[in-house]
């Protein structure tokens, strides 16, 4: 099991142990809570490469979600690695972007997996450019064309 860590937690609320037990923490688990966390960053459009975000509009159509796509974790004992890709939307300035998720994972990993995390490593793969808005009352105009024949 390379991919876990195992730690030996004592029952807290005392000095005195009542009892002790294994825990395990997925590479999977620690990459939802830095994904979740990445998400919650101002300027992130979504996360993944091209094909992960293509598998994730299928994911999305049929109501699943996948909260770690984009995002890759190494567990060990005490210690996470994390590496995320993502797509900043423009207007937003990238360094700021990265910046900010950085320490959001950093926070949601420590507090909420209980592991210290060593680096968060951040990929920005593309920027989303919005189409533009029409304006209100703007008529869309159609041209007929000719059949080929």
């Amino acid at each position: 099991m390379e991919d876990q860590n195992v730690q030996l937690d004592p029952v807290p609320g005392g000095s005195e142990i009542l009892g002790t037990g294994r825990t395990i923490i997925s590479e999977a688990a620690v990459a939802k809570v830095a994904g979740i966390a990445a998400r919650t960053v101002p300027g992130v459009y979504s996360l993944g490469s091209g094909p992960s975000r293509a598998l994730g509009a299928i994911r999305d159509a049929v109501g699943s979600s996948d909260h770690a796509a984009g995002v890759r974790a190494e567990v060990g004992e005490t210690q996470v690695a994390v590496d995320i890709n993502l797509v900043a939307l423009y207007g937003h300035p990238l360094h700021g972007v990265a910046n900010q998720v950085r320490s959001a994972v950093f926070r949601a990993v420590e507090e909420l997996v209980g592991l210290q995390v060593i680096e968060v490593n951040i990929e920005i793969n593309d920027v989303y450019v919005a189409p533009p808005t029409k304006p209100a009352g703007a008529k869309t105009v159609l041209v007929e064309r000719e059949a080929l024949q």
